[in-house]
């Protein structure tokens, strides 16, 4: 195994680590390969302008080299002043601290911005002993989190595997669910329906019948992409977030980088009527995964919002020969059509015990309400064919 060098180093900006050198770490054949840790995506999120100080979210990107000099590992890591686009919660731990008085940003957050995305965090490249590379990254968060003075360092959606490193680390580990479509081999979207109880199936054709009727719908990727599509989407993604969050995070330009630099990882499902472009569903691909990301829409049409999230996606899923569809943080809506409660992960470092210990009690008690929660999500409202007894 090659030998890493004990410093960590970190940068303010991804460029300064270099695409060939993050990327050897980010697509190291041991993962899944991830659209949301590439270095196209990151880097695309900083020359936007969507990712900076001034957003509230600062790069301190740390990577590790070997005896080489070369690159060996590396962590997205961004310092915050606020809590916002991470899609794992703890204002009410920030607000409980300040009242306090304690001053709980700014903060270390190891994730993807604004993207509740599994996938890895302390990200080793494959000719590199993974866990003496995981432990240099970690103690480098923790090393910068005492000479920043912030308060705490999460790791937001690791994969499992990183989530029980960290918790034998001593973090404290957080788990929570989202809703995800796994592939049983399925022919098509109809093989799929087949294995679903007779009400939902007819539920499902309904929906699907009463969204599209009328409708031109395309899933567009790579060179089908244009500054047109774009536009539209943007208008969604615009009004949507607007009337949610009251704050979208993405801006303009962040679209067109996307479409430019990543568009064979696109997949964006758009519906027209009468040639005008009235919604839009964003999707990345990875090596065994749809990501459903952002969606918006500027006519209400009933259910077209889980046409084109949900059964566009697994369609899409079932003719690309992929495993999943993760579509995104919450939505208990999304049982009944065929995505069941699955695990998520963070791991959190806390400094002060006057706020470590009673977050520590809370998440004992969270996890063991979250595992009971999906037990009864999965066998009360499952819409999959029971087996006979």
């Amino acid at each position: 195994m090659t030998r890493l060098k004990s410093l960590v180093r970190a940068h303010r900006r991804i460029s300064e680590i270099g695409r060939e050198a993050w990327n050897a770490c980010a697509l190291n054949p041991g993962y899944a390969a991830n659209p949301f840790v590439e270095y196209d995506f990151l880097d695309i999120l900083e020359e936007s302008g969507c990712v900076a100080p001034r957003t509230g979210w600062a790069p301190h990107h740390l990577a590790i080299e070997d005896e080489a000099g070369a690159v060996a590992a590396v962590m997205p890591l961004y310092l915050k002043s606020h809590s916002q686009g991470e899609y794992v919660f703890d204002h009410a731990w920030a607000d409980a601290y300040e009242r306090a008085g304690g001053r709980y940003y700014p903060k270390l957050v190891a994730a993807s911005p604004f993207s509740p995305v599994t996938g890895p965090r302390l990200m080793v490249r494959g000719d590199v002993d993974e866990l003496a590379g995981r432990r240099l990254l970690l103690g480098g968060a923790l090393g910068l989190c005492e000479r920043v003075q912030t308060s705490n360092l999460g790791l937001n959606f690791p994969t499992e595997s990183e989530w029980r490193f960290l918790g034998a680390e001593g973090l404290l580990l957080r788990e929570n669910q989202q809703y995800h479509w796994r592939n049983a081999g399925y022919a098509s979207f109809d093989e799929f329906l087949g294995a679903l109880s007779s009400g939902r199936r007819k539920t499902i054709r309904r929906e699907r019948r009463e969204a599209m009727t009328g409708l031109e719908i395309l899933a567009l990727s790579g060179d089908e992409l244009t500054e047109a599509h774009w536009d539209a989407f943007f208008a969604f993604y615009m009004d949507t977030g607007s009337r949610k969050w009251g704050r979208p995070y993405l801006n303009r330009r962040f679209f067109s980088l996307l479409g430019e630099r990543m568009g064979e990882k696109v997949l964006l499902i758009m519906a027209a009527r009468g040639g005008r472009w009235i919604a839009g569903a964003l999707n990345l691909m990875g090596a065994d995964c749809i990501f459903g990301r952002n969606w918006g829409c500027v006519e209400d049409v009933p259910f077209l919002h889980f046409e084109l999230c949900y059964y566009q996606a697994i369609e899409q899923a079932i003719e690309r020969g992929l495993q999943r569809v993760e579509a995104g943080a919450q939505g208990q809506h999304k049982i009944a059509r065929g995505y069941l409660p699955t695990a998520v992960y963070s791991a959190h470092y806390i400094a002060d015990p006057a706020l470590r210990d009673p977050v520590a009690r809370f998440l004992e008690e969270e996890r063991l309400a979250v595992h009971g929660e999906m037990d009864w999500l999965a066998e009360e409202f499952s819409p999959f064919r029971r087996a006979s007894a």
